[in-house]
C-alpha cells in the first residue's frame, strides 16, 4: 500500500514509519521538523518538508490508499498557555487533511489520539465508554477530532480509526541496527526524563572520577492514595503501540470510524519506574520529592479490551524492556 505517515519525524511516527516500510509499504512522510527530526524518517521512507494544513492536498493528489496521522501539539502545559495554538494546528490542520482526502478520495486514516481526552476519571480502568472530559486544550483539541472523523465517515465514508494512547515508551532498532526513539524538546515523560539524568551521571562518573552527581529527578507528590504514595500510570512499548496500528490499518472500513484505548491494563508507579529505571542502568539516580502538579489523577490505568477482542492485539513487552530499549536508544544519542 502507498500510505502518508504525518509527523512521521516525531517519536512515534517513525517507529510505526519504520515498520511499515520494513512490511513492504510504500510510505511518504510529511512532516514540518518542528518537533520532529529529519534523522528520524526511515531511509526507505520519502520526505516531503511541509505541514499537512499547506502541504497535505498536493501530497495526496499523487493517490494514496491510507493517511497515519501524528502531526500534532501534544504537551500539556503548553496548550493551556497557548489554546489557539492548540485548536489551530491539532484540529485545524486535521480538517484540512480530510478535506484533502475527500477531494482526493483517499479512503482511510489512523488517527494518533490520547487518554487525555478522558480527562480525570472518576474509576479506572478506562474503556472507551468513559465519559470524556479532557482538561486541557490538547486533550479537547484531539477530542474534537475524533469527532470531525465520526462525521467524515458518515458523511464522506472515510474510514477512520482513532487509538487512545495511555504512557508510551521505549525504543526501536530496526534490522540495520538503527534506532528510533524519544526526543523531545522540552522533555516532559518520566522515563526519557529519568535515563537522561542517568546518562549525565554516568558522564560525571567517567570524567570526574565518580565523584557526585550532577542532577536528580522530580517526583511530582508523594502522598496520593497509592501504595507508595506516588502517581500510578499505564506504560505501553512504542512497538506495542506501532503494532496496534498496522493492525487498526487493516481493519479500517470505509464509512466507520472506531476508537479504541491502547494500555496494558495495569500500571506502575513513578517510583517503581524509578526503581527500574536504576536498575536497568546501574545508576542510583537521586530523586527528590516536589509538590504535585495541577490536575494529576492519581491513577491511570486502560482496559484495552475492545482492541484485543476486535483486532486481536495483545501487548506483550513489560517496563522493564521499556526502560532497557529507551536507555538503550539515550546510550546511542549521546
Amino acid at each position: 500500500m502507498k500510505l502518508l505517515v504525518t509527523g512521521g519525524a516525531g517519536y512515534i511516527g517513525s517507529v510505526v514509519a519504520a515498520l511499515l516500510g520494513a512490511q513492504g509499504h510504500d510510505v511518504v512522510v510529511l512532516d514540518d521538523l518542528s518537533t520532529g527530526h529529519r534523522d528520524a524518517v526511515p531511509p526507505a521512507a520519502t520526505f516531503v518538508h511541509g505541514t499537512v494544513r499547506e502541504d497535505a492536498a498536493a501530497v495526496l493528489a499523487g493517490g494514496f490508499d491510507a493517511v497515519l496521522h501524528f502531526a500534532a501539539k501534544s504537551l500539556v502545559g503548553e496548550s493551556m498557555a497557548k489554546p489557539s495554538l492548540y485548536w489551530g494546528h491539532n484540529l485545524g490542520g486535521t480538517l484540512a487533511l480530510l478535506e484533502a482526502m475527500r477531494i482526493t478520495k483517499t479512503p482511510k486514516i489512523i488517527f494518533s489520539s490520547t487518554a487525555a481526552t478522558y480527562g480525570e476519571p472518576e474509576s479506572v480502568p478506562i474503556t472507551e465508554s468513559t465519559p470524556t472530559r479532557p482538561t486541557s486544550p490538547y486533550g479537547a483539541s484531539k477530542l474534537a477530532v475524533d469527532t470531525a472523523l465520526a462525521e467524515h465517515a458518515r458523511m464522506h465514508g472515510i474510514g477512520g480509526v482513532s487509538l487512545r494512547y495511555f504512557n508510551v515508551a521505549g525504543a526501536f532498532a530496526d534490522s540495520g541496527g538503527r534506532w528510533y526513539g524519544e526526543r523531545h524538546g522540552p522533555e516532559t515523560h518520566l522515563i526519557p526524563n529519568v535515563l537522561a539524568i542517568a546518562a549525565a551521571a554516568q558522564a560525571h562518573y567517567r570524567d570526574r572520577g565518580g565523584a557526585g552527581v550532577p542532577r536528580q529527578v522530580q517526583l511530582f507528590g508523594d502522598d496520593y492514595p497509592t501504595p507508595d504514595g506516588t502517581c500510578i500510570r499505564d506504560y505501553i512499548h512504542v512497538i506495542d503501540l506501532a503494532d496496534a496500528h498496522l493492525r487498526a490499518l487493516d481493519a479500517c472500513t470505509p464509512g466507520q470510524h472506531r476508537i479504541y484505548n491502547l494500555g496494558v491494563g495495569n500500571g506502575f508507579s513513578n517510583r517503581e519506574v524509578l526503581d527500574m529505571c536504576r536498575e536497568v542502568t546501574g545508576q542510583e539516580i537521586p530523586a527528590v520529592i516536589a509538590p504535585r502538579r495541577p490536575g494529576d489523577p492519581a491513577v491511570l490505568v486502560a482496559s484495552a479490551d475492545r482492541i484485543k477482542a476486535e483486532l486481536g492485539w495483545v501487548p506483550d513487552r513489560q517496563l522493564r524492556s521499556m526502560v532497557a530499549d529507551a536507555w538503550a536508544f539515550t546510550q546511542v544519542m549521546a
